[in-house]
């Protein structure tokens, strides 16, 4: 008898690790899909929008900016629809943690950012109205279609005055503009255009679902939420793009856009991937968005807008080595501050 008990038990634990290892390995397929499949996406949908017409202003400032936030929205949309949506919310406020703490810190590490854009000066601020925006909407409690709607129509008015602010500043060569455009993939012809893009939106649907079984099944085993999980994991795979962006940008000393990568990032996130849990599956906000992450948030990007415009010291508009340490730093009492929340 007690021979059957230790084999139930070592055939329970065994098929625990077999579990986790194959929950794992979705995560990290899904991820690797998603990253490809997002470039796939974003290069085939530029290219069709530049075979109809449109200027690469637009294109490099709307759809390579929706591009860097792909990967979140259909992680979230996926999350929504497969009844996670904690997770997507998790994904969208863990994300701009990361990419504030993570991505620019080590990026500021190694190269020095000075911002010169005009642009860029303007944007900064609005990332931070973003931010109180969608916090205050969830301030009672309760994230429903009606406060989505507000984040997506605040996405809206924004993107249109980007354009128009993008289409002013051409004339005095702004070098975020420059670096954009000139950041754009080559034009394809218009039939490779729609088989990279079909292509590639069929394996951003393939990998965000595999990524999200992978994610929420991590958690049930381990007794942890979705919404963890969306900050930690998920957000930080997700972001892996802006991190490989960004330093590619400031190696070429194209800095602007390196700062700009995170920003326009940022505010897809607070304003689009936010929302879409919201509108697919209105939700009572998770424990924890409104007492921590919310005010983490939007403290790293107060704290991004000041470093920004170097208001500790004379050489403005610069982010330097020491504000990259700081914030790496701060992401790792972040994610120090949530190991604790988890193992109390």
């Amino acid at each position: 008898m007690i021979n059957i008990i230790d084999f139930c038990i070592i055939s329970h634990f065994d098929f625990l690790i077999v579990s986790m290892f194959t929950f794992f390995l979705a995560i990290i397929v899904g991820l690797v899909l998603l990253i490809w499949s997002s470039d796939l996406f974003v290069d085939g949908a530029s290219s069709i929008a530049r075979n109809i017409g449109v200027s690469p202003l637009v294109v490099g400032m709307l759809i390579i900016g929706f591009g860097t936030s792909a990967p979140e929205m259909l992680v979230s949309a996926t999350a929504a629809f497969q009844g996670n949506p904690a997770l997507g919310i998790g994904n969208a406020l863990g994300s701009n943690i990361t990419n504030i703490t993570l991505v620019l810190g080590l990026t500021a590490i190694f190269y020095v950012l000075p911002v010169h854009s005009q642009l860029l000066r303007k944007e900064l601020p609005l990332v931070l109205a973003a931010a109180f925006l969608s916090w205050i909407l969830l301030y009672d409690g309760f994230f429903s279609r009606i406060d989505a709607i507000i984040l997506l129509v605040a996405l809206t008015f924004i993107l249109t005055w980007m354009i128009i602010s993008v289409k002013r500043e051409t004339k005095v060569n702004d070098p975020l503009i420059d670096n954009t455009i000139e950041e754009l993939p080559d034009k394809l012809p218009l039939k490779k255009s729609v088989i990279w893009t079909v292509v590639g939106l069929a394996f951003l649907l393939l990998s965000s679902k595999m990524l999200v079984w992978g994610a929420s099944s991590v958690a049930t085993q381990l007794g942890v939420s979705d919404l963890i999980i969306g900050l930690t994991i998920v957000a930080i795979g997700t972001s892996l793009p802006e991190l490989a962006a960004t330093i590619s940008s400031a190696r070429k000393g194209e800095t602007d856009l390196a700062v700009g990568n995170i920003v326009g990032s940022n505010l897809f996130n607070t304003l689009a991937v936010l929302a879409i849990p919201g509108m697919i599956q209105p939700l009572k906000v998770p424990e924890g968005v409104l007492s921590r992450d919310m005010p983490i948030m939007v403290g790293l990007t107060i704290l991004l807008l000041v470093f920004s415009f170097g208001c500790f010291e004379q050489s403005k508009l610069k982010i330097n080595r020491t504000k990259g340490f700081i914030f790496v730093f701060a992401f790792i009492a972040y994610e120090t501050l949530l190991y604790f929340q988890i193992n109390p």
